[in-house]
């Protein structure tokens, strides 16, 4: 197995469980939010509010095409399904998982959604951005492991059986 992916929506899990995962694989850890900050000098909400949505969802895609890695978990934002060259190069690198959360526990989760760089439209809400979105994370998903109050280890544990 080359790379693991996990997507899912903002509180999902994707950086927590990519850690333990990686730790679990012996394989490195990349957090593409992490990435595209220093490759653009900014926070991610700085880029959204300079550059709009579109703007902030060309300038992931161009930081997720950019990879070239092997045995890595990466977690990347979860507006990555929004453009379908990012994530047609994230299957090229190996599975993909998604981590479903229902919304109700989103909403519990994610408390910081106007300065967490989530790419939204203005008015939007996380329920909105979960509607749009669920869609995508099935589509592109290989495998699907059901998240929600679970301990961590049992999550990433499932993850494991996925793959």
């Amino acid at each position: 197995m080359s790379c693991v992916t996990l997507i899912g929506m903002p509180g999902s899990g994707k950086s927590t469980v990519g850690v333990l995962l990686a730790k679990a694989l012996g394989y490195a850890f990349l957090d593409t939010d992490l990435l595209l900050q220093q490759r653009e000098g900014m926070l991610l909400q700085d880029m959204l509010d300079r550059r709009g949505v579109e703007g902030f969802l060309n300038a992931e895609e161009d930081a997720v095409r950019s990879l070239d890695c092997d045995r890595t978990v990466i977690a990347p934002g979860g507006s990555v399904v929004c453009r379908s060259g990012a994530m047609e190069h994230l299957r090229e690198l190996g599975r993909v998982v998604y981590l479903r959360v229902p919304l109700t526990e989103l909403e519990r989760r994610v408390d910081n959604i106007t300065t967490r760089g989530i790419a939204m439209a203005p008015g939007e809400t996380l329920r909105d951005v979960f509607l749009q979105r669920a869609p995508l994370y099935e589509r592109w998903a290989g495998a699907v492991v059901d998240v929600e109050r679970a301990p961590l280890e049992e999550t990433v544990a499932a993850v494991l059986a996925a793959l």
